[in-house]
């Protein structure tokens, strides 16, 4: 292993810095143009064909199309078709069934021809993945809303769920915030078993190997074990006696679910603030029979509409809106380019993410922190009840790395909430602390692997790069426990996985910023064997990528193309290990710099994050304008500064 370079005397090929200041200048300058008027960034978020088609699905349900949008949503679909025929999860993926299925769906409605070539193609790539019988369980719901599958080939979530105690096995605290606020509307609908409206009369019965009445598929065991197998014999119980439930305890825990709803709906943002979880309140409130001028259903259909975008004659709808995020990591990139921390850009950036801070309101997470002060940030513009570890630890840092004395009161709130959601293993979860309860994993339910919100190691380093950016090293206790999660969770090839970002890349740049940030000795053989893994996953173009397959084991090192933002992820990473002299980092920087750019935009069509792996990929649109620009900049602040590593947490 290379010792990590302790001067910069050893740069091969230095980059020419005034073509770098240039690049810097015109993407700095491009990126302050991209502000909104209150100035703040926001960019689309962008997912697979799923939430644009399950758009067009809900409004054939509720029989409120629109025709001019659907048609821009159809473009869409058709657009991002996959050369095999069906929908991938992210760019250049592999056919995945459910999407495809949806995205099939939703082009019928709008009045494709099943013979029309590329819904030929599309249902010959969906037969080759065994037809519409083996979609995942949300769609499975919706084709039953549809009447396309049986009640019987779905899961059993009774509505009572919402009286049993927490110390149940399975109750709501137990389970992810996104999955909490798509599960409560759900089952309403899954006890009121509405059928959609459908006014165009579209059924897909063609995409079924098997007659879906007659045959319908049978539940999945998620994991394949015996646990799995025990609770596939309880929906069977579950199935046999629901029915006879009493009138008054459904009707009761009906109204616990409203109320929970009620308590969350979060304005025009929405329940959760994500797409999901809205177009279950919608047909949920329309099951029970809200009139249409119901101020709680208007509010939750226009929550829906926010997350449209258009572009011409295509458009797409968003799974949610990502501001707090998007300019919080703009706001680094722009402070690491040299813009002045206490001028107008940044003030009126750093004012808007202060004002977002959630202080009056004790959300989920204090089910397990009943006693911690809120103080943390969400994602979205709004989204109090459910802050984001994450996210306030980016904030915060760079309120902190702005020096303004105003941001003090804020930052320690934020340290304090942020200490407080640590969980036991020492590690942060983005939602909840100790979200752990792996049984849940077992439900036929859960067969898309995302029920929990358990520690991840990128969410961990940002919270010890935070907190380390506060003054906090490593004899701290919560600095110490954080430390050592992350040396547990080192993979034995030397990375670290991203949960979040994509993939190994995200994970490793993370915790090299962390440990670096904590004064841990970066030439440590564990720390080296991670410098290592990113310089062996270099491309020969200087740059790094990782494909959404990566989180398939059996495909954890494939790579199509290098990206802007994983290359800008991979030199940060370095450089935080104090390899600013290295010749592959300066071989990084000149991909960079040689990369195809319209100002602050890299050119990037792939998805480079996640939302949960395996199943749901997101594409940020601003990643590929503000990671290549920090990295940049922060390499010729390296550079000019004679420095090995930065000062900074992130």
């Amino acid at each position: 292993m290379t010792p990590p370079s302790t001067t910069l005397a050893d740069t091969a090929a230095p980059i020419n810095i005034g073509a770098l200041d240039a690049v810097i200048e015109d993407a700095r300058e491009s990126l302050k143009r991209a502000r909104q008027g209150d100035g703040h960034w926001v960019f689309e978020l962008e997912a697979d064909a799923t939430i644009p088609a399950e758009y067009i699905i809900l409004k054939h349900h509720l029989d409120e199309v629109d025709t001019e949008i659907e048609r821009k949503l159809a473009n869409y679909l058709r657009e991002i078709q996959g050369a095999h025929g069906g929908w991938p999860l992210f760019h250049d993926g592999d056919v995945n069934v459910s999407a495809s299925v949806k995205a099939y769906l939703a082009l019928k409605l709008v009045g494709d021809s099943v013979d029309a070539p590329h819904m030929v193609r599309a249902r010959a790539a969906i037969h080759r993945e065994g037809g519409a019988g083996a979609v995942n369980m949300f769609t499975r719901i919706a084709l039953a809303l549809f009447g396309e599958l049986p009640w019987r080939a779905v899961p059993s979530m009774p509505v009572e769920i919402m009286h049993l105690p927490p110390w149940f096995p399975f109750h709501l605290d137990k389970v992810s915030y996104w999955s909490r606020t798509v599960i409560v509307p759900l089952l309403i609908l899954m006890v009121l078993k509405p059928k959609a409206l459908n006014p165009r009369g579209v059924n897909i019965r063609e995409l079924f190997l098997d007659d879906p009445q007659t045959s319908p598929p049978g539940l999945p065991n998620p994991t394949g074990s015996g646990i799995g197998k025990m609770f596939l014999g309880l929906d069977k119980v579950l199935k046999v006696v629901e029915p006879h439930f009493p009138r008054s305890l459904r009707q009761r825990a009906i109204q616990k679910a409203l109320d929970f709803i009620k308590l969350r709906l979060n304005g025009d943002d929405g329940l959760g603030a994500i797409f999901p979880a809205m177009a279950n309140t919608v047909m949920a409130y329309e099951a029970l029979g809200y009139p249409k001028d119901h101020p709680d259903l208007l509010i939750a259909k226009s929550s829906i509409e926010k997350l449209l975008v258009f572009d011409g004659d295509r458009g797409y709808c968003q799974p949610c809106l990502s501001p707090i995020w998007d300019t919080s990591l703009a706001a680094h990139a722009m402070l690491e380019a040299g813009e002045a921390a206490d001028g107008p850009v940044m003030r009126d950036a750093l004012d808007w993410l202060a004002k977002r801070q959630i202080t009056q309101v004790v959300g989920d997470w204090a089910a397990r922190r009943p006693n911690l002060r809120p103080g943390g940030w969400a994602f979205q513009y709004n989204n109090d009840y459910y802050p984001d570890v994450d996210d306030t630890a980016v904030v915060a840092m760079v309120l902190d790395r702005s020096g303004d004395p105003a941001h003090q009161d804020a930052i320690g709130r934020a340290r304090e909430w942020v200490e407080g959601m640590q969980s036991s293993n020492g590690g942060w979860g983005a939602f909840d602390p100790e979200n752990e309860h792996y049984h849940l994993n077992h439900i036929p339910f859960a067969d898309h692997g995302a029920m929990l919100d358990p520690p991840t190691a990128d969410v961990s380093a940002r919270c010890i790069s935070f907190l380390a950016q506060l003054g906090q090293r490593k004899d701290d206790p919560v600095v110490a426990r954080g430390v050592e999660y992350l040396k547990r969770e080192q993979e034995k090839d030397g990375a670290w996985f991203g949960r979040w970002g994509t993939n190994y890349v995200y994970g490793t740049w993370s915790v090299l910023c962390a440990l670096n940030a904590v004064d841990e000795d970066m030439s440590q053989p564990y720390i080296r064997k991670a410098v290592d893994w990113l310089y062996a996953h270099q491309n020969a173009d200087g740059g790094w990528g990782e494909d959404g397959a990566t989180y398939w084991e059996e495909r954890r090192y494939e790579c199509k193309e290098s990206t802007a933002s994983q290359t800008a992820w991979a030199v940060m990473g370095l450089m935080a290990a104090g390899e600013v002299g290295n010749e592959n980092v300066r071989r990084g920087i000149d991909f960079l710099m040689r990369h195809e750019r319209q100002g602050d935009k890299w050119e990037e069509k792939w998805f480079t994050a996640v939302g949960f792996p395996r199943v749901f990929y997101l594409r940020y649109h601003g990643y590929a304008r503000y990671f290549p620009l920090w990295a940049l900049s922060r390499y010729k602040n390296l550079v000019e500064g004679n420095r090995t590593q930065p000062l900074w947490g992130m």
